[in-house]
């Protein structure tokens, strides 16, 4: 009973600390991890067998997944947890937790993909109205789909021309404001703006459905790195891509630059919707993995 109490006493400490500091993504992370361990470590004394808890934190890890990027970050997220247990005492201070032994994995770097314009008009001309704003935004103001996902329709002030993301809903925990462009303008003016923009969790899903259902490629972020790419070759600025993309102008610098041209960049912020735009319908049957696109079934 001591122990369960312990790890529910961490957890209720650990959550209402995050609350207050940091965005619901990062909560999550901390809560599924403490969930993790938490059914294994209910059977043991907490910091009594590190060798146990080294071999345990590296089982659960694993279990979990196997990219490393993930891996680091659910590990970071359980040395909080341990170091947490340290401040109420859970954990005598003056001992080395077996956690603290695991070390971060090396992240082989990816190599960043983009859309050819002529990609994301083919996208955006079958896209249906819900999926309309994730598609535009996030390719024409390479907004984040997690921080996309805590937007509501005020952020986007069409008058102003630009898209606020708060402190607590940015990645970054910093405030941001994008530039709307032109044909952003364009996709957005003629749309329902209420409520949450992401209406429905799935939808998310159905997204690379379509780009499946178009024979598109969909690989990962490619959105965010599209419009980071050709922003950066109409701009010529990481510092003011940096800013708007909520990164850092180094890594704008290393990952983004030359990686298109001009002349595609200023067919990317042309793409404009098509006559009959707003009559596109999309079904898609996650379970089944049935498409169907305007009427017609998609093998």
């Amino acid at each position: 009973m001591f122990r369960i109490t312990v790890i529910l006493s961490l957890l209720v400490g650990i959550i209402a600390g995050l609350i207050t500091s940091l965005v619901a993504s990062f909560i999550v992370c901390y809560i599924i991890s403490i969930i993790s361990i938490a059914g294994t470590v209910v059977g043991i004394v907490l910091g009594i067998v590190p060798g146990y808890i080294i071999s345990l934190m590296i089982t659960v890890i694993d279990t979990v997944t196997r990219v490393a990027r993930t891996r680091n970050s659910m590990l970071r997220c359980i040395k909080v947890l341990f170091s947490f247990a340290k401040g109420q005492n859970y954990l005598p201070d003056e001992k080395t937790t077996a956690v603290e032994q695991v070390q971060l994995v090396r992240v082989k770097s990816d190599d960043v993909v983009i859309f050819t314009p002529e990609e994301m008009t083919k996208l955006l001309h079958n896209a249906p109205p819900e999926l309309v704003p994730i598609l535009a935004i996030g390719a024409f103001s390479g907004i984040r789909m997690a921080e996309l996902n805590r937007l509501d329709w005020k952020a986007v002030d069409l008058d102003r021309k630009i898209i606020e993301v708060r402190a607590g809903q940015a990645k970054t925990a910093s405030r941001r404001v994008i530039p709307i462009s032109d044909n952003l303008a364009a996709w957005l003016t003629p749309l329902e703006r209420k409520g949450k923009i992401v209406r429905a969790k799935e939808l998310q899903t159905h997204v690379p459905a379509l780009a499946r259902a178009l024979k598109i490629e969909w690989p990962r972020n490619v959105l965010r790195h599209s419009f980071i790419s050709y922003r950066i070759a109409v701009v010529q600025s990481a510092d003011q891509v940096a800013l708007e993309a909520g990164n850092s102008p180094s890594i704008i610098f290393k990952h983004y630059r030359e990686l298109t041209t001009p002349e595609q960049a200023n067919k990317w912020f042309a793409i404009m919707p098509k006559d009959g735009q707003w009559e596109n319908r999309f079904f898609f049957d996650r379970k089944k993995g049935r498409m169907v696109l305007n009427g017609s079934e998609v093998e």
